[in-house]
């Protein structure tokens, strides 16, 4: 069955729609307002180190400096079995940092008012099945797949993946998923820590070295190993982003993006909400 993806872009929001066979399957929105920093690595310095507190601020180069505490800065333990978890218990955060220290760092939570993000050590990163976890050695399995024997399947095929590098968290989407979808899963998330990796050398502190996925790139990491046949996006900008994220990360899609140039009023891409419906529908040429 034929699929396309259809990626509209304007200035307060981006549409993304799967067309199968003709027949509209999925609309996907996400407006340019609502999106937060949540998910962004950064080359950051300690500002400053609160033993009182145990916790430290970090200069990202925001507004606001970041907050850091002592027990954000700890190894993967989501799959530690309890008995094992007593040697990860918290540190001064005096041994942890000190002041003036490049720290390589994730944000898990939002600016808000007053506050700085929230910050951790501890880097993930998500895909369509799976989450990387660097330096982490073992495999977890979401708790919400309650097949057993899927649950030992996932993780068989996955531990195959595992190396020096970090491990992996399957996650409830994986159910059901084949062992080609996994392993696609988890070289995308491998090339993308090669390549943050790469940018912590090279970029200057204060530097953003990951910024966490639009919906247009996400869309396109998600749908690597299905049936896709053209990727239509109305955006010159969003296209050329698109041509450079998929010949880093997901080659086998680049030579499917198509730039659309017509008029974005009667485009295939442009899509819309009927005033008369619930139902999304696709504005035809």
């Amino acid at each position: 069955m034929s699929a396309e993806l259809l990626i509209n872009v304007t200035p307060s929001e981006t549409r993304v729609a799967m067309i199968e066979s003709g027949i509209l399957q999925e609309v996907h929105i996400e407006r340019e307002a609502k999106r937060g920093i949540v998910g962004n690595i950064y080359k950051g310095k300690v500002s400053r180190v609160l033993p009182g507190m145990q916790a430290a601020f970090v200069d990202i180069g925001l507004e606001k400096a970041a907050f850091l505490h002592a027990s954000d800065i700890v190894p993967h333990t989501e799959c530690v079995a309890e008995n094992e978890k007593k040697q990860f218990q918290v540190r001064d955060i005096s041994e942890l940092v000190r002041q003036g220290q490049d720290i390589v760092v994730q944000v898990v939570k939002d600016p808000l008012g007053t506050k700085g993000a929230r910050l951790t050590t501890d880097i993930t990163l998500p895909s369509r099945y799976l989450v990387f976890m660097p330096g982490a050695s073992h495999v977890g399995v979401s708790q919400r797949i309650e097949s057993e024997d899927e649950r030992l399947r996932l993780k068989r095929v996955v531990a195959d993946y595992c190396d020096e590098n970090g491990g992996f968290i399957i996650r409830t989407a994986a159910e059901g998923a084949n062992e080609k979808e996994l392993a696609q899963d988890a070289a995308f998330l491998k090339r993308l820590w090669t390549k943050i990796n790469e940018r912590r050398t090279k970029y200057k502190t204060r530097s953003t070295l990951y910024g966490e996925l639009g919906l247009a790139h996400r869309i396109l990491r998600d749908f690597v190993g299905t049936e896709i046949t053209r990727i239509q996006v109305d955006s010159r900008l969003i296209f050329e982003s698109l041509k450079e994220f998929t010949s880093e990360f997901v080659p086998e899609l680049e030579s499917l993006l198509e730039l659309y140039e017509g008029d974005k009023r009667s485009s295939i891409c442009s899509i819309r909400r009927t005033k008369f419906s619930a139902h999304w529908s696709v504005r035809s040429i």
